[in-house]
């Protein structure tokens, strides 16, 4: 019986230990709907697991709020990143892949940020904090004002 209990509670950790690992997510995004979304920052959320970035963006006379999600903090910092990159007013022109459900949603891959300055998804495999590859074709990707 005590070999059991043992036994049983090997097993428990092991799973606990393996949770973050089946947690784990691709992006749901169409990598063929890339946008370009120039707008003001409404909130910017440094924290687990993913950077947020609410970005006010103006479509057809209307506002649209937009949600890109960039990397984990650890990995946003490795590229460049903290708690105060961005604020909320900071106007910013933001490119990423849209969410395949066609919501307001996409993950960044780029920030054209107020001074000018180039900011890039912290990704966590190399080549990491560089820009994409300019000679790519074009995918078609939607543009916002």
């Amino acid at each position: 019986m005590r070999t059991l209990r043992k036994v049983a509670l090997s097993v428990m950790g092991i799973l606990v230990a393996a949770s973050p690992l089946l947690a784990h997510h691709d992006w749901l995004v169409d990598p063929t709907k890339q946008v370009t979304l120039h707008g003001t920052v409404n909130a910017f959320t440094w924290a687990n697991p993913h950077v947020m970035i609410a970005l006010d963006v103006q479509a057809n006379g209307i506002i649209e709020t937009w949600k890109i999600g960039g990397s984990s903090p650890k990995f946003m910092t490795a590229c460049g990143w903290d708690k105060k990159t961005l604020k909320p007013g900071d106007v910013i022109t933001a490119i990423g892949y849209r969410f395949k459900d066609g919501s307001n949603a996409a993950r960044l891959q780029t920030i054209l940020m107020p001074n000018g300055k180039e900011m890039y998804y912290g990704a966590p495999t190399p080549p990491q904090c560089v820009p994409p590859a300019r000679d790519t074709p074009s995918t078609g990707g939607e543009r916002r004002p």
